[in-house]
């Protein structure tokens, strides 16, 4: 059925003697703009803290069916802290949201990237600092706690080589990992500003050889959401661009796989 208003405005339009129409206004709310894929796929290849369970993927049925038509099925098991995942505040926080009590309103919002891909080439035991979040705020404007804070490093190019990406590859050994992270002084920063969640391009918020996860602790106490793993961060602007970050609702998580995602302009 046409639409009516339309239909109306065209006759107007033609008693008035006006022959252009005006377009229809495209429904589309994301017109305009495209998803960029913060996530890194689960399969034989993924990267998992050397403590946890690897993914596992076992296929269950392939192949025709007794009724003639074409079935499969596959049974998944994984660490909730494996891969492109989210860790809920209750991850380092006694009385911390676990995270299927995470508000979605926490988990989409306003990105900032700020980059560091420089210092982490130069040290791969780099530290995130106050110092870069005055350097972007200075170029870009200040964060508020609308935001999703994204630190890109550039350690996602070596997914998935487990030692190129953790710094060691030896199963069950957590005690000589080298990758860049986020210092806790900024942490602090991050926690009092009220940022919705804090990102990172690598396998942790705390750089790799952290003994006592600050990061974790000071953000996880404020009830910020991390999320680690992520991928893509090249793609995103400074300023500009939407996340929004999907768990499994796995109740009472301390964390969970996660498909994250961006909303940016063309």
């Amino acid at each position: 059925m046409p639409n009516c208003k339309l239909c109306v405005l065209v006759a107007v339009l033609a008693l008035a003697g006006c022959t252009e129409v005006p377009a229809p206004q495209s429904t589309d709310p994301f017109a305009g703009m495209q998803w960029i894929d913060l996530t890194h796929a689960y399969d034989a290849e993924t990267i998992f803290w050397p403590t946890g369970k690897p993914f596992e993927h076992v296929q269950t049925s392939w192949g025709e069916a007794e009724g003639g038509y074409f079935y499969s099925a596959y049974d998944f098991a994984v660490s909730e802290h494996a891969g492109t995942h989210l860790d809920a505040p209750i991850h380092f926080s006694a009385g911390g949201a676990t995270i299927d009590n995470i508000p979605l309103d926490n988990l989409i919002g306003p990105a900032v990237v700020i980059d560091v891909v420089a210092q982490a080439a130069a040290d791969r035991d780099y530290l995130a600092s106050v110092e870069d979040l005055s350097k972007y705020e200075a170029e870009y404007g200040p964060i508020t706690a609308d935001d999703v804070v994204l630190i890109r490093t550039g350690w996602s190019a070596r997914w998935p080589n487990t030692l190129e990406y953790m710094g060691d590859d030896r199963p069950g050994r957590a005690d000589e990992l080298h990758f860049p992270g986020i210092a806790p002084e900024l942490a602090e920063v991050l926690a009092q500003r009220g940022v919705k969640a804090v990102g990172i391009d690598t396998a942790s918020i705390d750089y790799g050889a952290s003994k006592d996860f600050q990061t974790h602790q000071i953000l996880m106490g404020a009830g910020v959401t991390g999320l680690e793993n992520l991928v893509g961060l090249d793609a995103l602007p400074a300023r500009g661009s939407w996340v929004v970050a999907l768990p499994m609702k796995i109740g009472a998580g301390s964390g969970a796989p996660a498909r994250i995602a961006a909303l940016v302009r063309r």
